[in-house]
């Protein structure tokens, strides 16, 4: 007995002291601590490589660019810069090139988007109703926005030529004279927001086809028992219930069409899709960066393009923001009896 107590106490010996309510609380505090560490920390570790990549290819490009427009920098030597302040933008906006091309941006945009967005609003309207191979009609939607720019604008660009073009020959089998298309500002601008509004109309389309299809189908029930018709379901219930998917589509095609670049330098078949045309009539403002840059060879001029077009959209983002604030607070002040 008394051997058994020996070997009990020299085995606590050579464990050491037992631990006190003092370690205990530390290790509880240890897994507390790393318990709201995982809790607080996973969703910024999760977004961390989203928030990596903006920075390094995105926000790093903008100041970098916002830089170089307050320079004089020419493409062979980019490494030397030098400081002109806002001389830049004082040229740029003194210069008739940019707002030609400003013009031309916003001709093309609203003569590009606004049929675009109604032949979309229209498509997802019939879509939205059940009719035998709806499938292969929304995937067929698709078809144009999948197939790449230059496979598009060289098909449209063959179908508008002067001599032997599609659109012409049918123009003359009506008996109406042939139009050049690339030469006349018009029909080129014309012919440019075709190719846009072929890319783009299907794309929409099933945009506003799944804002649609969230619309409780009681207010549509609701609405034919009171006695509307169709027309009047599209007028006061569909469109009211988009409203929100219809604004971020023309913010989006506003942001399209100021980009515009693609389009209008294939139309132009050489040398003339870089300037818009021999007189500029088509170019936009995408096609201008282009030309000071790597044309002219002037990035700091091209930079302070780009910036001009970048703050352009800042100011359509405000003005969109404004507008829906007035409209809300004159839909939540109460009407004089």
């Amino acid at each position: 007995m008394a051997t058994s107590t020996t070997k009990a106490q020299a085995g606590e010996g050579r464990r050491g002291p037992s631990r006190g309510p003092g370690g205990h609380d530390a290790g509880r505090r240890r897994g507390a601590l790393l318990h709201r560490l995982d809790i607080k920390g996973a969703p910024y570790a999760f977004v961390a490589p989203f928030f990596v990549v903006f920075a390094a290819f995105s926000f790093y490009p903008l100041l970098y660019t916002s830089w170089i427009s307050l320079h004089r920098v020419e493409l062979a030597t980019l490494d030397v810069m030098e400081w002109v302040a806002l001389d830049n933008y004082v040229e740029l906006w003194s210069d008739a090139r940019f707002w030609n091309a400003a013009a031309n941006t916003v001709t093309i945009g609203v003569i590009s988007t606004v049929p675009q967005l109604l032949m979309a609003l229209g498509l997802a309207h019939l879509l939205n109703y059940r009719m035998r191979g709806s499938l292969f009609f929304r995937i067929a939607s698709l078809v144009p926005y999948a197939t790449s720019v230059g496979a598009a604008a060289l098909v449209f660009t063959m179908l508008f030529e002067r001599d032997f073009g599609m659109i012409n020959w049918a123009l003359g089998v009506v008996g109406i004279d042939p139009v050049n298309w690339e030469s006349e500002k018009w029909p080129a601008q014309l012919a440019i927001s075709t190719i846009v509004i072929w890319r783009w109309t299907g794309y929409n389309a099933l945009l506003y086809l799944a804002a649609m299809q969230a619309i409780p189908a009681e207010r549509y029930e609701a609405a034919a028992i009171d006695g509307a018709s169709r027309w009047k379901q599209f007028t006061n219930v569909t469109v009211p219930g988009i409203r929100s998917t219809i604004v971020f589509t023309i913010v989006l095609s506003t942001i399209g069409a100021t980009q515009l670049f693609g389009e209008p330098l294939i139309f132009g078949q050489g040398p003339n899709g870089v300037t818009g045309g021999a007189d500029n009539q088509y170019q936009t403002l995408g096609l201008l960066l282009y030309e000071e840059g790597w044309k002219n060879y002037q990035m700091g001029r091209s930079a302070t393009v780009a910036w001009v077009m970048f703050l352009l959209l800042v100011l359509v983002f405000v003005a969109q923001r404004a507008v829906k604030h007035l409209r809300s607070r004159a839909a939540g002040r109460p009407r004089p009896s």
